[in-house]
């Protein structure tokens, strides 16, 4: 096969590994200039948390209602608004210097921003039965590559070289690039549109319905949204212990973050096909056993490596259920539409950051951070255990 037949059969793939990628730098870099932007300007404590929540205000709030426009219009229609409505309201974040013109910025992004990536996992989702299954989690994969790693670098050192104003004016042109590479890929959406009485305040019932009484929904997003709690509470506290008990310095301790990043991203990159062959429920008892075994080892362990060890083997744990959790979500968005399947994702990984966040801190302070880590570790423990008892109890293929 030669370089340009391999480049075209491969072309739709490259093209939305590059948007992704474009998407999650864009993202990564505005979050590190929001948070230093928010203390160059003297923001309080107050302030900070309010800036901080709005990232997620709007994303909880709009998932829902996007991922019905998008079954309605397609995804080229709120991904083309939504990223310009993002990339215009970023250009206007410096022509005020108070941090409530930043907390206000910062909450209208946060309801524009899902007109994007819900529209992108909306294709992705369509897309998955031609790509194959082992390819299931290379859209998270890259757009975390860029939102979490490449990003924040980027931010940082671009705040540095030419200060606030021209970053994020970059900021905003990053989001007009993805405008330009957006038709290759939203062109292959073949959805059909529903019917415009899928737009009111009965489809929007209908869906928060369905999240209640489907079976499947309902386990397949209390999944998504408990591991993203999970993730999101190792990353707001490993610090604090490894600063704490393991008395590491700073650039140590943010190192853990660091490692269960890259190892989730390989996960998502490398582990398709292994969870294809494993089947759903033997996936996640590995990935509930990784997790367990992580999140022990990080409240147990008064030995540096053993909070290495435990952060490697969470981000192992974390990326291969997310594999299977968006394999799922794409045969339900097949029989539901795809565009909702993407808003109920869009909704339960933010729900479950958000609860990560707030239900760590109160137990945290309550039990101790420590006890808090190993009860999370003990719960994924008895998952797995739960998930062979019932099926093994039910004489049901474990696969």
């Amino acid at each position: 096969m030669t370089t340009t037949s391999w480049f075209e059969q491969h072309r739709f793939l490259i093209v939305f590994a590059l948007l992704a990628s474009f998407m999650g730098v864009s993202v990564g870099m505005a979050q590190i200039t929001t948070s230093l932007y928010a203390v160059h300007l003297g923001a309080s404590s107050t302030e900070l948390g309010l800036i901080a929540g709005a990232q997620s205000i709007g994303v909880l709030l709009m998932s829902l209602p996007i991922g019905m426009l998008v079954d309605r219009f397609g995804p080229r229609p709120p991904f083309l608004v939504g990223t310009l409505v993002v990339g215009l309201l970023y250009t206007a974040v410096p022509l005020v210097a108070s941090p409530l013109w930043l907390l206000l910025s910062t909450a209208l992004v946060s309801f524009a921003m899902p007109m994007r990536f819900v529209s992108l996992n909306t294709l992705f989702l369509a897309q998955l039965a031609s790509l194959g299954e082992s390819k299931a989690g290379w859209y998270r994969g890259t757009h975390m590559l860029g939102m979490f790693l490449i990003g924040p670098l980027l931010g940082a050192a671009l705040v540095s070289a030419v200060g606030f104003a021209w970053a994020y004016r970059a900021i905003a042109a990053l989001f007009f690039v993805t405008i330009l590479l957006s038709p290759i890929v939203l062109g292959r959406y073949g959805g059909r549109p529903t019917s415009p009485r899928g737009l009111g305040w009965q489809a929007l019932r209908a869906q928060l319905v369905l999240l209640v009484r489907d079976r499947e929904v309902r386990s397949i997003s209390v999944l998504e949204s408990l591991t993203q709690a999970t993730g999101s509470f190792f990353t707001f506290f490993v610090v604090v212990v490894a600063l704490q008990r393991a008395g590491l310095g700073a650039s140590q301790a943010s190192s853990l973050i660091s490692a269960k990043g890259i190892t989730y991203i390989a996960a998502l990159f490398l582990l398709g096909g292994s969870v294809q062959q494993l089947g759903a429920r033997r996936a996640r008892l590995v990935s509930f056993g990784a997790i367990a075994l992580g999140m022990a080892a990080i409240g147990a362990g008064s030995h540096p490596l053993w909070l290495w060890f435990g952060a490697l083997s969470l981000g192992l744990g974390l990326g291969t259920i997310q594999i299977a959790t968006l394999t799922r979500y794409a045969a339900i968005g097949a029989r539901n539409g795809h565009g909702k399947a993407s808003g109920l994702n869009a909704l339960a990984g933010p729900s479950g950051g958000v609860l990560g966040s707030l239900a760590g801190g109160v137990l945290g302070k309550w039990l101790g951070l420590d006890t808090v880590f190993l009860l999370i570790g003990v719960a994924y423990a008895l998952a797995a255990v739960g998930n062979l008892v019932y099926h093994s109890r039910h004489n049901k293929a474990f696969v």
